[in-house]
């Protein structure tokens, strides 16, 4: 999202979540981070290497709807954010689209620029930091963000250094060659029994992708991660 970038800087990690319905987490007395609420899938056709933002905005909508989530109940988004001339621009022309005037009030961040590009691992070690993001209340940064290129503006960018924001919901955004677009939607963990049974109640939101959620069913998503 800078104004200097020059492209993507790969990198080596892995990450491992383990996901689980939340009464079996809750029996056998886990430790939950977060909640897995939806997610959302988008193939463009486009072009083999060229994003385009209608394609991602439908991945993301996708996320909220199968989530059950409004747009101004999100607050932060972990971006693709590759550092590429391309894909930057494109990226925050979806998430415009998608979040209107809510836009400038997600917190958006990508940790790329502290990790670099882990190709296939990457899916995994994103959804794992917006975890704990959610988890501990705390948006990682983009680093060595001085200067926002003017058409990666409107949203709120975490620059610099981390900040600690009240955060309920969360996005996790993976968008690959050939317009394969993905993304997570996690929620954080009710922190009381009644809070999650609260939301057992609720029915499953009606989408064109797969309901994975069985009925009765709370998701929940655990992780033996220490600190980051």
């Amino acid at each position: 999202f800078s104004a200097d970038r020059a492209g993507l800087v790969l990198g080596e990690g892995g990450a491992a979540l383990v996901l689980e319905s939340y009464e079996h987490a809750r029996q056998r007395g886990a430790r939950i981070y977060a909640e897995l609420a939806g997610y959302g899938a988008s193939c463009d056709h486009h072009h083999l290497a060229q994003p385009l933002a209608a394609g991602q905005a439908r991945a993301l909508q996708a996320a909220l709807n199968n989530a059950e989530l409004t747009s101004d109940e999100l607050d932060y988004v972990n971006a693709h954010g590759t550092g590429t001339i391309e894909g930057d621009p494109v990226e925050i022309e979806a998430l415009r689209a998608v979040f209107g005037a809510h836009a400038e009030s997600v917190a958006v961040s990508s940790t790329k620029s502290m990790l670099g590009h882990m190709l296939g691992a990457t899916g995994a070690v994103e959804a794992l930091i917006t975890v704990l993001a959610l988890a501990r209340q705390q948006v990682p940064p983009t680093a060595h963000l001085e200067r926002i290129d003017p058409a990666c503006a409107g949203v709120r960018h975490v620059a610099g250094t981390g900040e600690a924001l009240p955060l309920r919901a969360a996005l996790t955004s993976s968008f690959a060659f050939g317009g394969s677009n993905a993304v997570l939607a996690f929620r954080r963990h009710a922190t009381t029994p009644d809070q999650a049974n609260s939301h057992l109640a609720r029915p499953c939101a009606r989408s064109h992708q797969p309901n994975w959620r069985g009925r009765g069913v709370h998701p929940g998503l655990t992780s033996t991660a220490t600190q980051w």
